[in-house]
Order: structure tokens, then C-alpha cells, then sequence
């Protein structure tokens, strides 16, 4: 898939030291608590459940996004997680690969809605969202177990088919 700055196509095992690489950043590890080792990514890209894409930008991989969807037919949708190099932040690459894998998920999957969950706190992620049109929902109390043992909130966001912004 060919966003209007980066390329998104399907995470292989070639990929997985930079991701690791990339999601050991304090940077990402502070929201992405999800284990960084080679180990953890290389299964994760074996879960039926989930498609994982590297994001692609000037030749290299900068990151990952995935999807996941809710086939309950009364409940369908999808839902986004995304993660960066910090050195590529604040470039628009986010939002522009969030809208590249919105559209095809409303296109080619024909989803009506799309859910992403950031942590209430981050107010970088929320902002790179909300630019694709995203809307906050609620907060989810006590969403997300810390490593040490605590909790953190998030903010549930979604977006309707027909509310995709296009860049400014």
C-alpha cells in the first residue's frame, strides 16, 4: 500500500531486528509495552489474528502498524496499533501511514469503523490521530498493566467510513 509519503507492506522476517530495534527506543517503549526482543516480534508476526505491516520510508523500515479485526457480524470492525523510530517523528509519516491502512480497510474490507486505543496520556499519538479524523470515545480506566505493575488509562478513538480526512 502506497500512502502519500510511505509504503506499507506486509512485516517479514527480514524485518524483525529493526523493529526490535525500533521498539526498544525509550521513546516507543514508554507507550508500546509490549516485549521489544527478536524473540516476541518474530511470533508476533506468525498470529493468524493480526496483520502486521513495516512501514517504509525513504528505503528503510521506520516502524510497524497492524490491524486486527471483530468478525462478530453486530460488532465488525477493525482496529489499528501503531509504533515509529523516534528520529522520524513529528514528519507526518504517522498519520499518513494510519490513513494509507484506514482507507484500505475501508476499501478493500469494506469496515464501517475503525477503533485505536492510545494511552490517555499521549497527547502526540491522540493529535496524529484526531488529523486523520479519528474522535475520542471515552476513556478506558485502569486500560493498560505497566511493567511495574500499574495501570494506565487510555483513550478509546474511532472513525466512521466517510470521516477520513485528507491531508492538510
Amino acid at each position: 500500500m502506497r500512502g502519500a509519503r510511505v509504503v506499507l507492506r506486509l512485516a517479514t522476517p527480514a524485518d524483525v531486528a529493526a523493529l526490535s530495534a525500533i521498539r526498544s527506543q525509550p521513546e516507543v517503549t514508554r507507550w508500546w509495552t509490549d516485549p521489544s526482543d527478536e524473540a516476541t516480534i518474530r511470533a508476533e508476526l506468525d498470529d493468524p489474528d493480526v496483520e502486521r505491516l513495516a512501514v517504509w520510508f525513504a528505503g528503510r523500515v521506520v516502524g510497524a502498524i497492524q490491524w486486527y479485526a471483530e468478525p462478530t457480524p453486530a460488532y465488525r470492525h477493525a482496529g489499528i496499533d501503531i509504533f515509529l523510530d523516534p528520529p522520524v517523528h513529528g514528519r507526518g509519516l504517522g498519520s499518513d501511514a494510519v490513513r494509507t491502512l484506514a482507507r484500505h480497510l475501508f476499501d478493500a474490507h469494506r469496515h464501517h469503523r475503525l477503533v485505536i486505543d492510545p494511552a490517555a496520556g499521549n497527547a502526540d499519538a491522540i493529535r496524529c490521530y484526531a488529523r486523520v479524523g479519528f474522535r475520542p470515545v471515552g476513556v478506558l480506566r485502569r486500560y493498560e498493566r505497566l511493567p511495574d505493575g500499574g495501570f494506565r488509562d487510555g483513550l478509546l478513538m474511532d472513525l466512521l467510513a466517510g470521516e477520513l480526512t485528507e491531508p492538510a
